[in-house]
């Protein structure tokens, strides 16, 4: 049943006065909220923001009731004038989905893998709404046309794993929406989408807040998302609310040290020339690229060209790479770009026959790998380290961490030698130390660490061997922008140290901005375009390379406007936009 509540103006659709969360453990208790106090208006967007661990999305969980039973709650949760942390489980039921619903981070971890996607928008509608089950499915359809699924009744029929991850998130966003309700939560609701497809994410929320009256409360630590979407901020830090304001004031001009250093700390791209880039667009003249800067073979280290690698899917053969190349100098980090699917991880793993190379050369030091035997390929690959994206799934948890960066060593030895217990010790409190981690952490476990120190861990071992070449594959994706930023300067000081070469791979243009002296970006397993990293990211000549600038969300809500207006006039040009 609607609430009375609903068209009073007076009534936000979400208060939150002094909310105190504590939680029982086996140690104690741990204080995950303290005080926090904030509200959220119909047609509104409030970004909480912070890091890992302050708090924010405890408190979302809390305006659901979402909690664990080791929970303790104090203070005041009011949602369309509702109180939530009173409420019996049945009263909360009603509401969910009804009058509060939520956009979670990872689209198939919420969408039922066995059930059609239109039958799982109906079943929010069945809930809530007398509504016969034809009637629930035509406005599952209807729904999923609103969040731009192309194709909707023919889409409706699909299960999740048939739908790309941006049309996977439009229908957990559709099923927020199936019964218009007050308050929808969004959970860091682009984290794991490509740039492009986060823009479209993005546009298509402001579209609906601004359309249905809705307020957004946005749970996020990217503050390029906060930047483009939201209305107003709360900062969070320790499970307190620190700092809170209008977007451009707390973005532009923060008043706390931590806000401070919680931007300082973000990545930054620099603008793109525009003017110039529609100036080319509109004469159809672009500029010509300079080949002394693309590929310049100074001292390299590995050089791949005109590399393909093809797969065989039922009978089919399929071309992940199709005539790349790469090259990289001894002291250089070069960076590799672009969205999911674009080949860049596959033309990573190339150069260590990890995947089926089916034409082109790769020269790694000077050697051709794909003539080389298997005993020449295992020698190779003991001069490359590899830092892989989740830091977590590629250390064993059975063993101890100064084992883990020791594995190097005992699998290809040291000058020809396997170094003995106190030789690799020694190595591992060296490795420890370059990394900035204390040399008692070696007996520990990887669970006993958080995700940095796990990243640390991950890039000791890489340089376990004193490479000369590095492989960083996404290795700062799902760490916090603080966190991200210690590993991202512990890299360069030790690139600049060590004098390796790295292939910097990565979705993140601005990461890939603040480390890299060249870049090269892919699409469709091609690559598009190659230069220095200043050209490449401020004056593009590949459409392509174009509209992923224009989507990079910017930290700064005055500079996000103009790149977003920039998306909107390259959409325009191409005769995308709506399609």
């Amino acid at each position: 049943m609607t609430s009375i509540l609903l068209d009073t103006p007076n009534v936000p659709a979400l208060k939150v006065e002094n909310l105190v969360v504590d939680f029982k453990t086996k140690n104690g208790v741990v204080n995950a909220v303290r005080g926090v106090s904030f509200s959220v208006d119909r047609g509104e967007v409030l970004a909480v923001v912070g890091e890992s661990g302050s708090g924010k999305t405890i408190t979302s969980l809390t305006t659901m009731a979402l909690l664990p039973s080791t929970a303790r709650t104090a203070g005041v949760v009011e949602v369309d004038g509702h109180d939530v942390l009173n409420a019996s489980e049945a009263d909360m039921d009603s509401k969910r989905g009804n009058v509060v619903s939520m956009v979670f981070q990872e689209p198939m971890t919420a969408l039922n893998p066995s059930m059609k996607v239109g039958k799982q928008v109906a079943e929010a509608i069945l809930n809530h709404r007398g509504l016969s089950k034809a009637e629930a499915m035509a406005r599952a359809v209807e729904l999923l046309d609103r969040v731009g699924i192309p194709d909707p009744a023919v889409k409706a029929r699909n299960f999740p794993h048939q739908l790309s991850g941006g049309q996977r998130q439009r229908v957990v966003i559709a099923i927020a929406l199936a019964c218009d309700p007050t308050l929808i939560i969004a959970d860091e609701p682009t984290t794991a989408l490509d740039v492009t497809v986060q823009a479209e994410i993005l546009e298509l929320l402001r579209n609906l807040v601004k359309e249905t009256n809705t307020a957004l409360l946005l749970i996020t630590h990217n503050m390029g998302v906060v930047a483009d979407l939201s209305d107003r901020v709360v900062v969070m830090n320790a499970g307190k609310v620190i700092e809170t304001g209008t977007t451009v004031q707390v973005l532009t001009e923060p008043a706390e040290p931590y806000t401070q250093a919680l931007l300082a700390a973000v990545p930054t791209l620099p603008e793109a020339q525009w003017d110039a880039i529609f100036a080319e667009e509109r004469t159809g003249e672009p500029r010509h690229a300079e080949p002394a800067g693309n590929s310049p073979l100074v001292d390299p280290v590995l050089d791949m060209r005109e590399v393909c690698v093809d797969y065989t899917s039922g009978g089919r053969k399929l071309r992940a790479v199709n005539q790349a190349g790469l090259v990289i100098n001894r002291g250089e980090i070069v960076g590799l770009v672009g969205e999911s699917g674009s080949g860049k991880s596959t033309l990573g793993r190339a150069p260590l026959g990890l995947v089926p190379v089916t034409g082109g050369e790769i020269t790694l030091f000077g050697g051709n790998v794909l003539k080389a035997s298997t005993r020449e390929i295992r020698k190779l690959r003991s001069r490359i380290g590899i830092i892989f994206q989740d830091p977590g799934g590629s250390l064993d948890p059975r063993m101890t961490v100064g084992d883990s960066i020791a594995e190097p060593l005992v699998m290809h030895g040291v000058n020809g030698k396997r170094p003995g217990r106190a030789e690799r010790d020694a190595r591992v409190r060296e490795l420890l130390e370059a990394v900035r981690l204390p040399a008692a952490n070696a007996n520990r476990y990887p669970h006993e660490l958080s995700g940095g120190q796990r990243q640390r861990i991950g890039l000791a071992r890489a340089l376990a061997l004193a490479p000369e070449l590095l492989i960083a594959d996404e290795p700062t994706s799902a760490l916090d922008v603080s966190v991200q930023d210690e590993v991202l300067t512990l890299l360069l000081d030790l690139q600049k140290e060590h004098g390796f070469g790295c292939l910097f791979i990565s979705h993140d243009l601005a990461v890939v901005h603040s480390v890299s002296q060249r870049v090269t970006v892919m699409q469709h397993g091609n690559v598009i375009e190659s230069g220095l990293s200043s050209k490449v990211l401020q004056r593009p000549e590949a459409p392509y390379t174009r509209h992923l600038l224009a989507s990079v969300p910017s930290p700064n809500p005055i500079v996000q406007r103009q790149r977003r207006e920039a998306r909107t006039a390259l959409l325009l040009s191409s005769g995308t936009r709506g399609s």
